[in-house]
């Protein structure tokens, strides 16, 4: 528990402190920056994405090897394959744009192809005379165990300038993932903004490959985004708790990861932004499972109240079942299933209420006002005192349950 603790108050040394602040950082970066992907419905791009950074990695560990470096370089190494994933980015677009095929299957080939290419690269890496040591396996599913503390510097300072980016241009992405036809009548140029959404996640993906891989930076734009969803119905609202959440799960993965070194920290951090969906999943207020359970219940609940009563105003006598349970636990019927007196007066008013309503329609010919009457809404949540007043006089005097 001492270690985890100490990674957590960033005690665990200079390069374990500068991976959980990078690995937060980057998370937020994920987390805000692939909700765009998500709102724009285009998360698969960031898979072709992920995976078109592979050659780029293995040509640029072959260039400065033979440029007389070790090849080692992260800042080369992350140059390389943001060249070849805006490349990849480039040819997606190029393909749907030239040809009919939809983007679906222009992802499809790319990430095919790239990926291939990319493994094929690596095979020539690893026979190369220094190639056996370069580590470059450690960009599939990241690694920190080799990490240097410049390394953790520029994974640190990438993130804050993704994060910077990502509020830069947050409205017209935003505009752009809404209503890409408003935003094009509006004067904004779509293919720039899409283009400047991509680079965004290119760069998180670049950034990411050493502390989380290739291959599962995918689940860091995607997850915290799906997990946001559940918390809020505001867009804006929804880019920062999808941030907060990624920030989480960086933290606590590299924390975790830190805390025992033989844990990898891309795995982790995904496992805990899959712990965060979860729990959202089960226990938001708005769009959680509990939360639904809970409104249905409670739905279901007056549903058999209401039609209870009405069989109470219609004196049919309630014999069991939950209807019973439930009226008798309200005291509006005995155990028997008669009502009491303060169930015939509540039956009166369901009874008077159903009236009320058959008179507002006469009245309001308006369909977007009567049709609001689902039989649950009290009549007194949609017309005034007056207007039920007037609904009474036509109707007459009213009539307790029971009388003749």
């Amino acid at each position: 528990m001492a270690p985890l603790l100490d990674a957590l108050l960033l005690q665990a040394g200079y390069n374990a402190a500068l991976v959980a602040v990078g690995a937060a950082l980057l998370g937020f970066a994920a987390g805000a920056s692939g909700t765009f992907l998500f709102l724009r419905k285009r998360a698969l791009v960031s898979d072709a994405v992920a995976h078109a950074t592979l050659p780029g990695i293995a040509l640029a560990f072959i260039v400065m090897v033979a440029m007389g470096g070790d090849g080692r370089s992260l800042v080369g190494l992350l140059a390389g394959s943001a060249i070849t994933a805006w490349i990849g980015l480039l040819a997606i677009e190029a393909i749907v744009r030239h040809t009919r095929l939809a983007e679906d299957t222009a992802i499809g080939a790319v990430l095919g192809v790239f990926f291939g290419l990319g493994v094929v690269l690596l095979t020539v890496v690893q026979v190369m005379g220094s190639g056996r040591q370069a580590g470059l396996e450690g960009f599939l599913l990241g690694s920190t165990a080799g990490m240097l503390f410049q390394d953790a510097v520029i994974i640190a300072l990438g993130g804050a300038v993704a994060v910077g980016l990502t509020w830069v241009f947050r409205r017209p992405m935003l505009l752009v993932a809404f209503d890409a036809d408003y935003a094009a009548a509006t004067g904004h140029d779509l293919r720039r903004i899409d283009l400047a959404m991509m680079g965004l996640v290119l760069a998180v993906t670049v950034i990411g490959l050493k502390l989380v891989g290739l291959i599962l930076i995918v689940a860091l734009l995607i997850i915290p985004p799906v997990t946001a969803r559940f918390w809020t119905d505001r867009a804006m609202s929804m880019i920062w708790i999808s941030g907060a959440m990624g920030a989480l799960s960086g933290y606590l993965g590299a924390a975790l990861s830190a805390s025992a070194p033989a844990l990898p920290t891309g795995p982790i951090i995904v496992l805990v932004a899959a712990g965060l969906f979860t729990a959202s999943l089960l226990v938001a207020p708005g769009r959680g499972v509990l939360a639904t359970l809970i409104r249905h219940r409670r739905f279901q609940h007056r549903v058999h109240r209401r039609q209870g009563l009405l069989a109470l105003a219609a004196h049919h006598p309630i014999r069991e079942g939950y209807t019973l349970r439930l009226l008798a636990r309200e005291g509006l019927v005995r155990a028997d299933g008669v009502a009491t007196e303060t169930g015939r007066a509540q039956a009166a008013k369901i009874a008077r209420d159903e009236r009320r309503w058959q008179v507002a329609r006469e009245i309001h010919q308006d369909a977007g006002l009567t049709g609001r009457y689902d039989g649950l809404t009290p009549i007194e949540q949609v017309f005034t005192a007056d207007e039920i007043a007037e609904f009474d006089r036509r109707l007459g005097p009213p009539k307790a349950v029971g009388a003749t």
